[in-house]
């Protein structure tokens, strides 16, 4: 095992995980999980689902690198740099093509792996740099800010179309599931 073939099969975890992750907080409806997978239908809240998938894949990805032995660096950094930046990414292809073809479910699950291949192309490179000292250790803090950016817009959105779930006609988190987990 040597770190290209722990990267393909990071890819392909945290491609599986998207499917549960995309249904969690239908089948768990309450506070904590909403804070790490997407309660509605708008954009904003599936990027949950790129974000908490890289993370949990990484886990993986960091328990068979250390299994085999693997020789790694940047491990935070490459976290950071690929949750954040598959956001990106999906976005910046995402947006036109739903402005153009609308809502196509094939597209987002195809652009979504494009996606995880990318940033999974950007972490094995930075895990192969040499050790970055100071920007490393803040690395797991940039992933918390990440949450906290997530939590506070689901239940504080901005009223644009990013946020908006155009299925059950509502942003954020709706007014009923509130309710119920007070």
């Amino acid at each position: 095992m040597n770190l290209k073939k722990v990267t393909l099969i990071s890819i392909i975890v945290i491609f599986l995980l998207s499917f549960p992750s995309h249904f969690m907080f239908d089948l768990f409806p309450n506070v904590l999980v909403s804070f790490f997978f997407p309660v509605n239908e708008s954009i904003w809240e599936h990027m949950k689902i790129l974000y908490t998938s890289i993370l949990l894949g990484n886990v993986i990805k960091y328990v068979l690198l250390k299994y085999y032995h693997i020789s790694f660096n940047n491990f935070s950094l490459s976290l950071v740099v690929s949750c954040f930046s598959s956001i990106i990414i999906y976005l910046l292809i995402y947006i036109p093509l739903y402005v153009i073809l609308g809502e196509n479910m094939f597209i987002s699950i195809i652009l979504m792996l494009l996606v995880y291949i990318i940033v999974e192309i950007f972490s094995y490179f930075i895990l192969r740099f040499k050790k970055i000292r100071y920007i490393n250790d803040f690395g797991y803090v940039l992933i918390v800010l990440g949450y906290v950016i997530f939590i506070y817009f689901t239940y504080k959105p901005i009223y644009n179309f990013l946020f908006y779930d155009t299925l059950n006609d509502c942003y954020g988190i709706s007014e009923e599931i509130n309710e119920k987990n007070r």
